[in-house]
């Protein structure tokens, strides 16, 4: 990518387009009782996905911007599990129980902080309240500092088939910076503990743009990374918003790179993983070429979800935990994010939504445009014509972000397709915002563009 491009887009603030709309565009307008219609709704169709949030963790990284909350006790997490529990049933029975499931997600946080036998009994919840498919992914998020051989052999007898592990960087100088110190030991015995008891898919999470971190520590921390042949690398840009996470206040900001540095870190971490035999998956991710995730891509048929890029096709996935957010067919809706008030509707029998949106036709056409902008850089207008009951080319007109975006080489429009330059890939979020009718009028910082 060109350095006036980075110049000029790098250190614009842009959403990750996990949904669209995206987050802050929800109201408070939509509540519990739009919930259970919702959810009542999905009677008779197709299999559902699940997310499960739990938001705890043993000690803070001051680059997490996740809702999560510290704990050296383990009576706050019982008294969490026992509310998620309720919440389950509750909205099983508003699904009119045995929903087919074929994707479950469990995301912290650290999903392992629970006890083996407090993740079977959960496991045993979601079984006895969906109908899970046989071939079912049950997928978790692990830290590999406090992973046990007990909890390797629970996640396995219990149906866990994926796995993602928090790397971030092995750079003992970045490890200091951002409260995160891990051996690439750690990291190892639990990836080879996991193999080992059923987990065939495994992911490393990495992050550049990191205090005190450099390319060459990028590359030396894929080097190593590589040598454990995960499945999936996902590969994110630090984002510094110490307003709403002031933990990040203790990251010394002098430490971090600027736009074009970022850059340079994300681009040498893509060029050592390709050349490791990796396949570049949209913007951020990686696989090996016969993993699901590559194959994918490959054919056209990437999604995008809260969890990134995914083969889960699914219209409905139902979130579970303080914060969690659901997308239903008719739209979003998300639980509270203190786990105080989470907990006290689950216990009155309340469903513990506190905002949501609703989506419009126009709102289902902009979100098609910008996950096949996200996912294959390119979108065919004409195709998505008859999608959602309105004409996607009236996305075209009159489109100033847009024509900025041509004039500066950053996308072509070629007929009624719009295509990503190759140079210009990483860009592709500002390609997005163009199709966002949010952007820019909700007056929240989201990460930069490079």
């Amino acid at each position: 990518m060109s350095d006036a491009l980075v110049d000029k887009y790098g250190d614009a603030r842009l959403p990750r387009y996990t949904s669209y709309p995206t987050a802050p565009a929800f109201s408070d307008a939509v509540g519990s009782q739009e919930y259970s219609n919702g959810l009542a709704g999905l009677r008779g169709t197709g299999p559902a996905s699940l997310y499960l949030h739990i938001p705890f963790c043993r000690s803070m990284c001051w680059y997490c911007g996740c809702h999560t909350t510290i704990t050296k006790q383990d009576a706050p997490i019982l008294d969490y599990l026992e509310v998620m529990t309720k919440e389950i049933g509750m909205v099983s029975s508003a699904a009119g129980n045995n929903l087919p499931v074929k994707n479950v997600h469990f995301g912290g946080g650290t999903p392992t902080i629970m006890k083996p036998h407090e993740f079977k009994a959960l496991m045993m919840t979601l079984t006895n309240s969906f109908a899970f498919e046989n071939d079912c992914t049950v997928a978790v998020e692990i830290d590999p500092r406090t992973l046990t051989s007990e909890m390797i052999l629970a996640l396995g007898e219990n149906g866990v088939n994926r796995a993602s592990l928090g790397v971030q960087s092995f750079d003992p100088v970045v490890q200091k910076a951002i409260n995160r110190i891990q051996t690439f030991g750690q990291t190892q015995a639990a990836i080879v503990g996991l193999r080992a008891h059923g987990v065939t898919s495994t992911n490393f999470d990495l992050i550049y743009g990191l205090p005190h971190q450099t390319v060459q520590s990028c590359v030396d921390t894929v080097r190593l990374a590589v040598k454990l042949r995960p499945e999936r690398f996902a590969v994110f840009g630090y984002a510094h918003v110490p307003t709403f996470k002031k933990h990040q206040r203790l990251i010394d900001e002098s430490a971090l790179p600027d736009a074009r540095q970022r850059n340079e870190q994300a681009e040498a971490i893509a060029s050592e993983l390709v050349s490791a035999g990796y396949v570049r998956v949209g913007l951020d991710h990686f696989a090996l070429p016969d993993d699901q995730l590559a194959v994918a891509s490959a054919s056209g048929t990437l999604h995008r979800n809260f969890q990134g890029y995914t083969t889960d096709d699914s219209d409905t996935l139902i979130g579970f935990g303080a914060s969690a957010i659901g997308r239903l067919p008719a739209g979003y809706f998300q639980n509270h994010v203190a786990i105080g008030r989470y907990a006290e509707m689950v216990s009155s029998g309340v469903l513990p939504t506190a905002k949501g949106y609703v989506l419009t036709a126009e709102d289902k056409l902009r979100a098609a445009v910008i996950e096949r902008l996200m996912c294959d850089f390119e979108v065919d207008f004409g195709a998505l014509s008859n999608t959602a009951g309105y004409d996607p080319r009236l996305l075209l007109e009159r489109n100033d972000r847009l024509d900025a975006l041509v004039s500066d080489g950053v996308v072509t429009v070629d007929g009624s397709r719009v295509l990503v330059s190759k140079n210009a890939r990483f860009m592709v979020r500002a390609v997005a915002a163009a199709f966002d009718a949010y952007f820019g009028s909700l007056g929240r910082s989201h990460s930069k563009a490079a």
